[in-house]
């Protein structure tokens, strides 16, 4: 079954004859880039890196070495999605925003160098999600060949140990902006503060994690196995230091442990399905 699927992303690549992809040095980024060059070519394929204030400067600078680690050509541009207070004010639909800036970027490089798609590691997974960005896409015409090929989250984890990728377990890192509830402005200043917060967790061997930022409340998550380990001194009282030398006023743990998009357990059904 994966290896029918996997033909049929071949096919969808070649037949594209040349692509531009978005390139995070998530998994999903990383395994389209790997086949796209397999199937291309190095010459047919160009990976973009967006960083802004939004992506962690760690992520950045991995992803670079990723790319070079594939022998890709790679660039790294600079989004400006906080000059638009339609993502600023954290609406619902405030990745549409940022995917805007985005795209409407890559489409123009892709233009520039003669390539004929632009493609994200969108997966089939992200189809039962909440995700505007996709919208987004789909409006400008960029091209999700792992999500049209039908190729899950587990199945690319799956193939890529296979090829040995070295990031084919590595936790996804959504964009900082995802740490706050819709309707708290983004600003650098908290953006920065949520970086730290983490970068300080993962210092201490918290792989998978989120610092979600409620104005002076921050809520630590982590999976339900590691809450303990938070809690008990004198880890915790590391944690509290930091967080409170950061900005944070009150530092709190979830009861419920890390969950993927926990922010957009308040939004109403309609919203959430369109």
């Amino acid at each position: 079954m994966v290896k029918t699927k996997i033909k049929r992303l071949q096919q969808i690549l070649s037949d594209m004859g040349s692509v531009l992809i978005a390139f995070s040095g998530g998994i999903d980024s990383t395994f389209l880039l790997k086949a796209a060059l397999d199937t291309l070519g190095r010459e047919k394929v160009l990976a973009v890196t967006a960083s802004s204030e939004t992506y962690p400067a760690e992520e950045l600078k991995y992803a670079e070495s990723l790319a070079q680690s594939l022998d890709a050509k790679h660039i790294s541009i600079f989004t400006e999605e906080l000059k638009d207070e339609n993502f600023v004010n954290n609406p619902p639909d405030r990745c549409y925003y940022c995917k805007i800036e985005l795209f409407g970027k890559l489409l123009a490089i892709a233009e520039n160098n003669n390539l004929a798609f632009v493609a994200d590691g969108a997966n089939a997974d992200d189809l039962g999600d909440f995700r505007p960005g996709l919208k987004a896409g789909r409006e400008l015409g960029v091209r999700s060949p792992l999500q049209e090929a039908g190729l899950s989250k587990e199945e690319i984890r799956i193939m890529a140990r296979e090829k040995g990728l070295p990031n084919w377990n590595k936790p996804s890192m959504p964009c900082l902006s995802s740490r706050f509830p819709y309707g708290q402005a983004i600003t650098t200043g908290k953006l920065q503060q949520v970086e730290e917060a983490e970068r300080f967790l993962r210092s201490l061997g918290f792989e998978q994690l989120r610092v979600r930022h409620h104005g002076d409340i921050a809520r630590i998550e982590v999976p339900s196995g590691m809450i303990e380990k938070v809690a008990a001194l004198p880890l915790r009282e590391q944690v509290a230091a930091k967080l409170k030398a950061l900005g944070f006023n009150y530092i709190t743990l979830d009861l419920k442990g890390f969950r993927s998009g926990s922010m957009n357990e308040v939004l109403p059904k309609e919203i959430i399905n369109g």
